[in-house]
Formats: C-alpha cells, structure tokens, sequence
C-alpha cells in the first residue's frame, strides 16, 4: 500500500531527517521525494510505501501530525487512491 506525505511550513534545518527518522523506525519506505524551497517556504510531497509499517495507518498520521506541530509545520499523509480522486481534473 502506497501513500503521499506532505509537508509545508518554514525552512529550517532538520525537516527532511526528523520525518524520515520516524517513517524508517515505523519501518515505511521513501519510494519517492520531492521538495523545493520558495522563498523561505519548504514544501515536500513524498510518495511511501506503508505496506510494512509497524503501526497503524491512523497511528502514523497522528505521529507525523504530532511531529509538524513540534517542528511548526504541516505534516499529511494520504492513502495513494484518496490523493489522487482529490487531486483529479
């Protein structure tokens, strides 16, 4: 099972390895990433594979939202199928 993670808030040092630090230890793999900075704004959408998480899809989300508080910046992920019916034309 595939799902899209993204990420939004302030550039700061860290971002990227504080969100892969918990997606490796809830063993979910980074299959595919991109981030870019404007101006002083950090946006990342990650595509991961959860098929072999450790925890449950609702409990990822929440660590991950937990996570974007502490570092002031939004943190989602989605299920591949709902990313992509929201995101259709």
């Amino acid at each position: 099972m595939r799902a899209i993670i993204t990420v939004i808030g302030t550039d700061k040092v860290g971002i990227i390895a504080e969100v892969s630090r918990v997606l490796a230890e809830n063993q979910v793999n980074i299959l595919d990433i991109s981030q870019t900075i404007m101006q002083d704004m950090f946006t990342m959408i990650m595509l991961v594979d959860v098929s072999k998480s450790k925890i449950a899809f609702s409990a990822l989300s929440d660590t991950l939202s937990s996570l974007g508080d502490a570092l002031g910046l939004s943190i989602r992920i989605q299920h591949e199928d709902l990313f992509n019916s929201m995101h259709r034309i």
